[in-house]
């Protein structure tokens, strides 16, 4: 049974068909080839189920806030204060272009936004300072996974409610690991430009007026990431809430600058629209996957399976790292996560694994499938920014910080309360 979902998944992919379809067809196929009982039928019940989830309402809100953001003209601004504050360091813009990753992803949520926002503001920059290129887009794919690990996310949410774990814990587990990853993909820059100087292109300098006239621009992120994630641990709003007054604030800041007009809404709106039925489409289809492989007993195999091993709690966690690791490699991250949670998390809880560190270490082995070929989707999106060359420039650039993300997962492993601390603190 086994065998054969994952030879019809794998035959699927292999065929290039988009990924909600391919997990439609993958459930009806093991509908007809184990079920007695017409599962189909309860299409409709599972579907209605899925997408009235209270908290999926705030997916579409957050995606919104991104493309706000985008379109009104901040994330360039954003991106040029950071300038005058890091790029004297070797590496120069690239430090930069990490930092924005890191401050865009308090607003947006996503990574494939984040890797896209900050990439259109900064690869016109590769060249004429004179960087390595390869490293330069490395930065841009590997920066712009943080958008799912410090908060908000969306990724997180997702996982909220397929474990039923509290999203505010989440969040907070996700600051201290956030600032540690950031300043560890800063510190790769750093070391590989002194290591060759070339790489790090034409140092630029600042002066303390020009910084401290560039922190205006740093204040509208900020101070949305403190509407949205505020609000949230002081008890004024759900995270759905929560990301309606986070939209609230994007729309405000883009009428205060001026740049708020039915343009710039509808093409938000329309971007919006776009990426949120792709997302739901997906969310629908594995859930209905979910459904038929619970139904026809796949899951108590799968399980059964992983606890007959006789593997330590130690090896089981290994075990479940390099299939992440590997399935990362050959499937679509958010459709990863909703296929496989539902039966994994279940078998790590009741190893005694604390569902909040489990749901960050999730959110790290998808931030490195989004940046692993031959389907890392961050890859795709800095290549279509590029628009010439080969994908494989993405690719070479990124494997250092394909490192650093492996360094992340063995700390956390090593010293959970990278992820608990916090959250422990506001119990």
């Amino acid at each position: 049974m086994i065998a054969t979902a994952l030879a019809i998944l794998l035959v699927l992919m292999a065929l290039a068909i988009p990924v909600a379809a391919s997990l439609g067809v993958l459930a009806l196929a093991m509908e007809a080839i184990y079920s007695q009982l017409p599962l189909v039928r309860a299409m409709g019940e599972v579907a209605w189920s899925a997408s009235n989830e209270f908290l999926l309402v705030s997916v579409p809100l957050f995606i919104l806030l991104g493309e706000i953001l985008l379109r009104s003209g901040f994330a360039e601004r954003m991106y040029g204060s950071l300038i005058t504050w890091v790029s004297w360091l070797p590496g120069g813009l690239m430090h930069s272009n990490i930092a924005a990753c890191a401050l865009f992803a308090a607003t947006s949520g996503s990574s494939v936004a984040t890797a896209a926002t900050v990439g259109t503001v900064a690869l016109p920059q590769a060249r004429r300072f004179g960087y390595n290129e390869r490293l330069f887009l490395g930065t841009l794919a590997a920066g712009g996974t943080l958008g799912i690990l410090i908060p908000p996310s969306i990724n997180m949410i997702i996982y909220a409610v397929l474990t039923n774990t509290s999203v505010p814990k989440l969040y907070l587990a996700g600051i201290v690991p956030g600032i540690v990853l950031t300043l560890l993909f800063m510190l790769t820059v750093l070391v590989l430009c002194l290591w060759r100087p070339a790489w790090g292109g034409k140092r630029m300098h600042a002066t303390w007026a020009e910084r401290a006239a560039g922190l205006a621009h740093l204040l509208p992120p900020l101070g949305i990431f403190l509407v949205v994630v505020g609000s949230i641990y002081a008890g004024v709003a759900t995270p759905t809430e929560a990301a309606s007054l986070g939209v609230m604030a994007a729309l405000a800041l883009a009428w205060w600058k001026r740049r708020l007009d039915l343009t710039m809404l509808r093409e938000a709106l329309e971007g919006t629209m776009r990426t949120t039925g792709m997302v739901m489409l997906i969310v629908l289809a594995a859930y209905f996957l979910n459904f038929v492989i619970s139904a026809i007993g796949l899951t108590t195999r799968l399980t059964d399976f992983i606890e007959g091993l006789g593997l330590s709690r130690e090896l089981t966690l290994f075990a479940v790292i390099v299939f992440y690791l590997v399935l990362g490699c050959f499937m679509e991250t958010l459709s990863m996560m909703i296929t496989t949670i539902p039966i994994v998390a279940p078998v790590m809880f009741k190893l005694g694994y604390d569902p909040v560190w489990f749901g960050i270490l999730i959110i790290l082995l998808i931030e490195t499938a989004l940046v692993t070929p031959p389907v890392g989707l961050n890859l795709f999106v800095v290549q279509n920014l590029r628009r010439s060359g080969s994908l494989n420039d993405v690719i070479i650039g990124t494997l250092p910080f394909v490192g650093t993300l492996f360094l992340m997962l063995l700390l956390l492993a090593l010293f959970p309360g990278l992820a608990t601390w916090l959250p422990a603190l506001f119990n």
